[in-house]
């Protein structure tokens, strides 16, 4: 008999066998005949009778199986008296086909078919019975019709019918007991049949193979059939189980399923992404571009460089000043901050930056200011190096002046500049020298605005140089000037400037006169007496200078009577820089000759030490000062009325 299948997690076995027959002709004569006997011994072997089911076909049929010790025993009876059509669908209850289930442990069966009219009642289409045990997972009732002739070797009609094992009729705990006679090897467990006699032995989860060899089950490796032990992950096999990863971006059981972005799609996204910020990167790039482009043509590139001046980029200033870091900002005034840089040449450099909300305003500024600085060539006037035009607002690179104002050296008492009054009279000098440029020899002239010691810087060789030209103004050859605004400091405004709105080159001759003020008595515009009082720098000064009591008041110590006079003589022309009306005052360039002379007077009195002719020579320089001082200015001026501005008091 062919075995088709052996299971060892079901301890079963397929085989396949002859159905039992017996026919009749249609006088009531039987014509043959076969009955199935089968034992299956005294071994472990039994008919499953959970999976077989005995099944009887035809309609003058009577079916019985025993065992040979006829201790067990089923029967069931098929009548019909017309033609049934077999059916998968219809149940055999008793017409044209019956079943009766078997009795568990049966080891042996003998089959047998009755009739009780020999098939004469049927004759027409049913001359033969058959009986057998069958699979009840394999039986189709269909392939039964009840007009079936037997068969006989090869072609016979069989059956598939399921005999199971069991080790011995004892427990698992008892058969444990005793080793040497226990069934199961090693990676497999005890477990018990369905029919309840015995025991099984079956291999663990994760491993297969024979499970009663000594050397037992072997491990599955469950990553070699993926159909069977499903991973949607990263399979890693182990003893007995396997381990399965989620990709990288998903979570959850890999064995069930993963939820999230896989790592195609991961890196998909992330690519999509990458590219994404590429392009905003490059279209922030082109657009930050076209507006610098934008920014410098409107800003007047297009004629600036093909001029002298040096022209900055915006990168190139941003990583000199450290992105204008407040560690690198020099000072802030009204319309900007400057803030120390050192471009790729290594030659330190000023950046003003200039501030505020309303670019007209801001433009109009750097126009005014680049139009002042750009006519100026001097040796005591800040240097303007370059521009940078792609900003919203132009920036003004200036030559980097190192040793601060000279506001900071006049009220810082531990600087030893202004110990001697020759460092004071140069200085006063130079400041002179460069205004008088401005005034007289620049092209056109130009008027400051804002003279005061914040805006005089010192060089390395401690040269005073002019700054800071916010306030500035090109003025006609006539000196007349049309403005709007009132701009400076208080303290130096020019009085009559203040009160009409009348400025004049004059103006900047009265805020001279109160840094000189400030380099004699080291104290400022607006300052505090003794008693703490506020008191009027200039008000206190002229009042000494009238009662004799210049050289109390004085930040120094002569330290001759030539330098006494010469300070003197400083403080008459102060005195004249200050009268409140302007036709009364000198001009810059009188002012600016008359230090000079007081200037080369005190370095002959130091090489000559010839007192005699220092004194004949301040003698004349006060009398013709004196004569300056009270005429009137014949220079004609062109006055226009200006709107009031509010303005930061000085430093």
């Amino acid at each position: 008999m062919p075995v088709h299948n052996i299971s060892q997690l079901e301890g079963t076995v397929t085989l396949g066998i002859d159905a039992a027959f017996k026919c009749y002709n249609k006088a009531g004569m039987q014509t043959e005949s076969f009955r199935q006997s089968m034992t299956l011994g005294s071994g472990p072997f039994m008919f499953s009778h959970l999976r077989n089911i005995f099944t009887a076909i035809g309609c003058d049929t009577f079916a019985q199986v025993t065992n040979y010790e006829l201790t067990y025993g089923a029967a069931c009876l098929s009548l019909c008296t017309e033609y049934v059509n077999m059916s998968d669908g219809n149940p055999c209850s008793g017409s044209g086909c019956c079943q009766s289930s078997i009795p568990k442990g049966l080891k042996s069966l003998d089959i047998s078919l009755f009739s009780f009219y020999n098939y004469t009642n049927v004759s027409d289409f049913n001359l033969c019975g058959f009986a057998f045990l069958v699979d009840k997972n394999s039986l189709k009732i269909s392939d039964w019709p009840l007009s079936r002739k037997p068969k006989y070797g090869k072609d016979a009609y069989r059956t598939d019918i399921v005999i199971e094992w069991a080790v011995k009729n004892e427990t698992c705990e008892q058969a444990k007991a005793n080793a040497s006679a226990y069934a199961c090897g090693a990676n497999a467990n005890c477990t018990y049949p369905e029919s309840g006699q015995g025991y099984r032995c079956l291999c663990n989860e994760g491993f297969e193979g024979n499970p009663y060899l000594q050397e037992g089950c072997q491990d599955v490796d469950e990553c070699k059939d993926p159909e069977r032990y499903p991973c949607h992950g990263r399979c890693k096999n182990t003893i007995g189980n396997y381990k399965c990863r989620c990709p990288l971006g998903m979570y959850g059981d890999g064995k069930k399923g993963c939820q999230g972005l896989g790592i195609i799609t991961l890196i998909a996204a992330i690519g999509a992404a990458i590219l994404l910020v590429i392009i905003c990167v490059l279209l922030y790039m082109m657009c930050k571009k076209r507006k610098k482009d934008r920014n410098f043509r409107e800003n007047g590139g297009m004629v600036l460089k093909h001029q002298r001046v040096r022209i900055f980029s915006e990168a190139e200033l941003e990583k000199a000043t450290k992105n204008y870091d407040d560690d690198q900002k020099l000072g802030e005034g009204g319309f900007g901050s400057v803030y120390r840089g050192v471009p790729a040449d290594d030659v330190q450099v000023a950046v003003k930056k200039f501030k505020g909300v309303d670019k007209a305003q801001m433009n109009e500024e750097f126009q005014k200011e680049m139009g002042v600085v750009s006519q100026v060539n001097h040796k005591n006037v800040v240097k303007l190096l370059g521009l940078c035009l792609e900003t919203k607002v132009p920036l003004l690179v200036y030559e980097f002046i190192s040793n601060g104002t000279l506001s900071k050296h006049i009220h810082d008492k531990t600087s030893q500049l202004l110990a001697s009054w020759s460092n004071r009279l140069r200085i006063a000098s130079e400041i002179a020298l460069a205004l008088n440029y401005l005034h007289s020899l620049a092209d056109p002239p130009i008027i400051h605005g804002d003279v005061k010691s914040v805006n005089i810087l010192l060089d390395n060789n401690y040269t005073a140089k002019v700054a800071d030209f916010g306030a500035s103004v090109l003025i006609s050859s006539d000196q007349t000037i049309i403005a709007t605004k009132i701009q400076g400091t208080l303290g130096y405004l020019d009085p009559e400037y203040l009160m009409t709105g009348i400025l004049t080159a004059r103006s900047d001759v009265f805020s001279f006169g109160v840094v000189l003020v400030e380099l004699l008595t080291g104290e400022k515009p607006n300052s505090s007496s003794s008693s703490g009082e506020k008191r009027n720098l200039i008000q206190h000064f002229i009042s000494a200078l009238e009662t004799d009591n210049l050289f109390r008041i004085l930040d120094f110590q002569a330290a001759d009577e030539g330098e006494m006079d010469e300070i003197e003589a400083v403080a008459e022309l102060a005195k004249g820089c200050l009268n409140s009306m302007g036709l009364n005052r000198p001009t810059m360039k009188e002012v600016s000759d008359e230090l000079a002379k007081l200037k080369d007077l005190h370095q002959k009195s130091w090489a000559q030490q010839n007192s005699d002719e220092t004194e004949y020579l301040l003698g004349e320089s006060s009398q013709s000062f004196g004569k300056i001082a009270r005429r009137p200015m014949t220079q004609s001026q062109t006055v226009i009325p200006l709107e009031i501005e509010n303005f930061s008091d000085s430093i």
